[in-house]
């Protein structure tokens, strides 16, 4: 695949047009295009979906990655409905795109927004800031269900995950392992992460098993700051740490192609949430996150799922008019 231009400004969106919260994303980018007037972006639907697969018996273009090279970046909706298997969408749509086009870091920030609570009753405000990074090209899910680990895959993902706790105030990595019983693969990633932590003196590391880090999440979330682990690990992880910070609704995902040489995707941490499709109540917080998120969250402007009563298009219109107010007071 061919390099992507780096000034090109079209970026596609997998989703049907006009839905929430991926609509309040694209509303409010083309906001901040406008305020600023620095830069332009368009959008362009993709209808790669279950009404898509219904049609055609498959859930993309067999050019998928063709398209998709078009694009500087691409905003990923949602995939699946009740009456379509799981594994069937998910291998059919996302994977078929993340594993051919080595989105192979997924990135997935989580933290207490103001003004919002975390479900942890002794948890302080700054307790839950944590980065997740998530091995995105191997492990169960990927290629096989016999989970396989190489070296170049964990060095990288290892040594991307040091230099993004370098870059945090904290410099503190969490690797998350299951070493005690899988003798192998898991070994070989705690290998690995202690010889790239070598080129990173400054960045302290600690290991913790898997199990015992869903204890240490509720327990102690204050001594936790950048966590790295297995695309399986990782998945059951951070669908916890955005459950711990409020709601699934307020934990966004980047699957990066650090090469840049593919489109990075942006997509949300949680499901489709077929019971509350059409009702415009889900949270697009996930697809905006940014200063004057946190201004609307502090000023209470919630959805339901963080014991608020606003619905999506309240919440895009807050952080638009926000926006407005941000930029003007910084002219």
């Amino acid at each position: 695949m061919s390099s992507i231009p780096a000034q090109t400004n079209e970026a596609s969106v997998i989703a049907p047009p006009k839905k929430y919260p991926v609509n309040s994303a694209m509303e409010v980018v083309q906001k901040v295009a406008k305020t600023l007037g620095t830069f332009t972006i368009e959008f362009d639907h993709i209808p790669w979906g279950t009404a898509y697969y219904k049609e055609h018996g498959r859930y993309v273009e067999e050019n998928v990655l063709e398209v998709l090279s078009r694009y500087y970046v691409s905003l990923f909706g949602f995939v699946g409905a009740p009456d379509v298997l799981d594994h069937i969408s998910l291998w059919g749509l996302l994977l078929s795109i993340g594993g051919p086009l080595q989105l192979y870091a997924n990135v997935r920030p989580v933290r207490t927004f103001p003004g919002t609570r975390s479900r942890l009753r002794d948890a302080e405000e700054g307790n839950i800031d944590w980065l997740l990074v998530r091995e995105n090209s191997e492990d169960l899910g990927i290629a096989t269900e016999v989970a396989i680990f190489t070296y170049v895959g964990t060095e990288r993902i290892m040594r991307f995950a040091f230099s993004a706790a370098q870059a945090r105030p904290r410099k503190l990595l969490t690797v998350v392992t299951k070493s005690n019983s899988m003798r192998n693969g898991m070994v070989l990633r705690d290998e690995v992460a202690l010889k790239v932590s070598k080129g990173f003196p400054d960045v302290k590391r600690d290991k913790m098993l898997v199990n015992a880090m869903t204890v240490r999440m509720v327990n102690n979330p204050k001594s936790l700051d950048t966590v790295v682990g297995t695309n399986l690990h990782l998945d059951i992880i951070s669908d916890l740490a955005a459950a711990l910070a409020g709601s699934l609704g307020v934990a966004p995902s980047s699957n990066l192609d650090l090469t840049r040489e593919s489109p990075s995707l942006f997509e949300l941490v949680h499901d489709s949430a077929f019971d509350i499709i059409g009702k415009g109540v889900s949270n697009p917080v996930a697809t905006i996150v940014m200063e004057a998120v946190e201004n609307v969250c502090s000023a209470e402007v919630l959805t339901k799922d963080l014991r608020g009563t606003a619905k999506a298009k309240d919440v895009t219109k807050a952080v638009c008019d926000e926006l407005a107010e941000l930029a003007s007071r910084k002219k």
